[in-house]
């Protein structure tokens, strides 16, 4: 299983273990904050590492040495567009295929809340194999490889403590997760968030302060990449009071897109993962796919980046935004089908802005309308998130942080992914079979 996010949601852990309140020796305590500090700064290094892979594997891809993935693409071949994301899938497929035949890849969370030992060395393989492919240009999300690594390092970093519980560490491998995400992104919030509200589920004060510190200290090593600026360029945008109203009117949209967002990914991704030698041709031919399409749209390849970027920048056409809201879902589920692994996060996040782009331009140009486009697409991204992932106050925060507007713009995010997971919950209440109602 792959936390994300990617559209399957993280295991919760076991409230029991995390929300023990017992009393600690302050010998236990100094270990435990001594592991806090190791484990932010392993997050930092592990999210500098998959960074710098992320960015000579694209480098390599698409043959440029400047600029973002985007430029790259659209100042390379036809034929290299095509070629590129295929050689790609077949190097992955074909490691996969040796690591999977030979080990189990158990999934992060679970791991995590039933305190299974960590496979370092797979997990490094697995996290390696995952960033190798969205570098090439697959359409899956590149979080999961640091979040994956991080929990490698640090569990190699703390296991000389000796006096950490159970509860300890699974609190530790949690940061760890959180941290990664957030030195990826330079978002030290949503990263902690992640760890307290996706995979812990608790508001415990123990790891209310380890995740911060963490995460805050994964965000600094990783601004050596980073620099501390935001993945996105926010432009100026009107009113957040007004952007509120209108983001209210918006969840549903999201919400529909965030739903069916979730069922192709759910029908897509295999019940038992790949492990025969299918994985080669299968994500060779996703590849060779994905760069057919960047020919047209050069968008599609990657994480989902470049889909966010165009959007603030209003760069795309009502066509153009229009094809890559079913083309980028369908790529997704088209990777995971072929046994790919990878994030969920950014994929509908760009999925996301690419319904707000449509709908603006369509009330722009057929109603008259004058609304503020960058603005909703991020709101519809936020929105989609928060029914992929079910914490809209999560999602709110981490797209917020993405393009660091004015405060007053959280607001505007936080009201439709409140909106869009509302009706999402509605929506699974009323499909659940009331038991009284079973016929026996």
């Amino acid at each position: 299983m792959i936390i994300s996010t990617s559209a399957t949601r993280c295991v919760t852990a076991p409230r029991s273990v995390v929300s023990a309140d017992v009393p600690r020796p302050p010998s236990r305590n100094v270990d435990f904050f001594c592991a806090v500090v190791i484990v932010g700064l392993l997050s930092g290094v592990a999210g500098l590492a998959t960074t710098i892979v992320l960015q000579h594997v694209e480098h390599l891809t698409y043959h440029y040495t400047f600029g973002s993935l985007l430029d790259g693409i659209t100042g390379s071949s036809p034929v290299r567009q095509a070629l590129g994301p295929m050689a790609g899938g077949t190097v992955v497929g074909a490691g996969w295929w040796l690591l999977r035949r030979r080990t189990e890849v158990p999934p992060l969370a679970g791991t995590i809340t039933r305190h299974e030992r960590v496979p370092r060395l797979t997990w490094s393989i697995d996290a390696l194999l995952q960033v190798v492919l969205v570098g090439a240009g697959a359409s899956l999300g590149r979080e999961g490889a640091p979040r994956q690594f991080a929990a490698v390092l640090s569990d190699l970093g703390t296991g000389w403590l000796r006096r950490l519980s159970p509860g300890d560490r699974e609190i530790l491998l949690a940061c760890a997760a959180g941290a990664g995400l957030g030195a990826v992104y330079a978002v030290p919030l949503a990263g902690t968030l992640f760890t307290l509200r996706i995979l812990l589920n608790t508001w415990r004060l123990r790891p209310v302060g380890a995740s911060l510190i963490s995460s805050g200290l994964a965000v600094a090593i990783g601004s050596v990449m980073t620099h501390n600026e935001p993945e996105l360029d926010w432009p100026r945008a009107e009113s957040a009071y007004l952007l509120s109203v209108h983001g209210l009117a918006l969840a549903p949209v999201a919400f529909v897109v965030g739903w069916v967002f979730n069922k192709v990914i759910a029908a897509a991704r295999p019940a038992v993962a790949i492990r025969s030698w299918v994985l080669i041709p299968g994500l060779a031919a996703a590849g060779l796919l994905t760069g057919v399409c960047s020919h047209w749209w050069p968008e599609l390849p990657g994480n989902g980046k470049s889909v966010l970027t165009v959007s603030l920048a209003a760069g795309m056409t009502l066509t153009s935004a229009a094809v890559i809201l079913v083309l980028k879902p369908l790529l997704t589920a088209m990777f995971l089908r072929a046994g790919g692994a990878g994030g969920l996060l950014t994929p509908s996040l760009a999925t996301g802005a690419a319904a707000g782009t449509v709908l603006v331009m369509l009330l722009n140009q057929a109603a008259g309308a004058h609304l503020h486009g960058p603005a909703m697409s991020l709101g519809a991204a936020a929105g989609v998130l928060a029914v992929t992932q079910g914490s809209p106050i999560w999602a709110a925060i981490f797209v917020w942080e993405l393009a660091r507007p004015p405060i007053r713009m959280l607001l505007a995010f936080a009201v439709t992914a409140v909106g869009a997971h509302t009706l999402n919950k509605i929506l699974s209440r009323r499909r659940r079979p009331n038991p009284d109602q079973r016929v026996g």
